[in-house]
């Protein structure tokens, strides 16, 4: 993995125009784009027609085209590569859904079931309670975002999210129990 710091200075560059730098930077994070991309398709089995490569490359596509993101640091960039990687799984998920006419439903399993979380999730289910949650508590919404779709650990989503990884573990029980509560309600 690369040095944070060397991700940071890269993403200040971009983010004051350098498209070197923009190069760089995702070349820098591409081995831990990946890694969140294996993690996160491990648990989709065949409910997509994506590998790991495909999701990391359609995640660099949109990174490379951000050109108004103020970007501070490596926590910040893997925050972002995580709602991206989310918003290319739901896009992927309802254009499928669509294709079949209402047909079957694409399951997802949920990581950590310490909770006992359902088996497997509607993808529309969980994107549609997140954007509740979001409404009634944006860092729950972040640190879900962050765990469940890049995959992250307590202590680097901690880090993306600026709060210690006792306080993040917390917030990560609170979010997975009020969610399930909301797609149990909902199923």
């Amino acid at each position: 993995m690369a040095q944070p710091g060397d991700i940071t200075q890269l993403l200040q560059a971009w983010a004051a125009g350098d498209e070197a730098a923009r190069d760089a930077a995702i070349e820098l994070a591409y081995p831990e784009l990946r890694r969140i991309a294996q993690n996160r398709l491990r648990t989709e089995g065949d409910a997509l027609t994506l590998d790991a490569t495909g999701l990391a490359h359609e995640a660099y596509l949109r990174l490379a085209e951000q050109h108004q993101t103020r970007w501070e640091n490596r926590a910040q960039f893997f925050a972002i590569v995580a709602r991206v990687m989310r918003r290319i799984l739901v896009d992927r998920h309802r254009a499928r859904m669509a294709q079949k006419r209402a047909g079957g439903v694409a399951r997802v399993a949920f990581s950590d079931v310490d909770l006992a979380m359902p088996e497997a999730l509607d993808l529309d289910r969980l994107n549609d309670a997140l954007d509740r949650l979001a409404l009634q508590d944006a860092r729950q919404a972040q640190i879900v975002e962050l765990r469940f779709f890049a995959g992250l650990t307590i202590e680097e989503a901690g880090e993306a999210v600026g709060v210690s990884p006792a306080t993040l573990k917390r917030e990560w029980v609170l979010a997975r129990a009020w969610l399930k509560r909301e797609l149990d309600d909902a199923g």
